[in-house]
């Protein structure tokens, strides 16, 4: 526990500062299929990060008198090229920490990395391998919910545009626990319990399934944006609802793409969070905490 609260004090300057000074890794030897690559270094560009090839988790939990027992993983967004992982991610998880929930920034891998040489083939796929690390790290705050004061029935993940569709497919498509896997974290369930899709990528994909048993949705965007995000977010919202699955829906009218959590942002899409942090204890959420 004395490790996971490091964690939190190396990032618990809201909107400011930089990386915590470590990540836990999804998969401590590697990940399938990136073993031989999971030395190489990330590259940071501003605020984006690339070359990811050992997919892992920056945790930062709440102070231990604040804590609900929810968490949230957070997939920043970048067209599956990049990570912001500034607005869309370390300033994500600082905010929902402070009010209690643990958050957990995850760097997954890249199909479209543009650390890759021009010409080069890509290693990765959104299917195949993003998702494989979304569900991976919800196997891995279960294993260790125990360790960072996190109830593994309030365990969710919230994703921003091409983060939007890693979560949207870590929702809807559950792998079925590998009961005879040696690895003891892949026994245990991939699907989330919530999830949060903000201006989110993925929506026209054809092969998204929804069903009433879906996981609740907590659904974000700015008018402004680009008509198969803002409108199809609002299909998206109809079509969970006639499923008989759980969905709320903020439109935001005065903003466009990316919004994300910043300082700057005063107007009402700025306050997105604070919606979310509320939809979270009213669909029961937080203060679920076990002994």
């Amino acid at each position: 526990m004395r490790a996971a609260f490091v964690f939190w004090l190396a990032g618990a300057g809201v909107l400011a500062g930089a990386e915590p000074a470590e990540a836990v890794p999804l998969w401590p030897t590697g990940a399938p299929g990136s073993v031989e690559r999971r030395a190489e270094p990330e590259k940071t560009a501003g605020s984006n990060l690339s070359n990811i090839h050992h997919p892992s988790l920056t945790v930062h939990l709440p102070e231990a008198g604040r804590a609900t027992g929810c968490a949230v993983i957070v997939a920043p967004g970048g067209g599956h090229a990049r990570l912001a992982i500034q607005h869309e991610g370390w300033n994500v998880a600082r905010w929902l920490a402070e009010r209690g929930v643990a958050a957990f920034v995850l760097k997954y891998r890249l199909a479209k990395d543009d650390a890759a040489p021009p010409g080069a083939l890509q290693p990765y796929t959104v299917d195949r391998d993003a998702l494989a690390d979304a569900r991976r790290a919800v196997r891995l705050v279960r294993a260790r919910s125990a360790e960072w004061g996190v109830n593994p029935g309030a365990v969710g993940i919230i994703g921003f545009s091409a983060g939007g569709e890693v979560a949207l497919l870590a929702a809807t498509r559950p792998e079925v626990p590998a009961s005879a896997a040696t690895d003891a974290v892949d026994r245990l369930d991939a699907r989330p319990d919530f999830y949060a899709l903000v201006y989110p990528g993925g929506l026209p994909r054809t092969d998204i399934q929804v069903a009433k048993s879906t996981p609740p949705v907590f659904l974000a965007a700015g008018y402004g944006d680009r008509q198969n995000i803002s409108e199809g977010l609002a299909e998206f919202y109809l079509r969970t609802k006639r499923a008989g699955a759980s969905a709320e829906l903020h439109i935001y009218a005065g903003a466009g793409h990316g919004f994300g959590v910043r300082e700057t942002n005063k107007g009402p899409a700025g306050a997105w969070i604070s919606r979310f942090h509320d939809w979270l204890g009213d669909r029961g959420f937080l203060g679920t905490a076990r002994p």
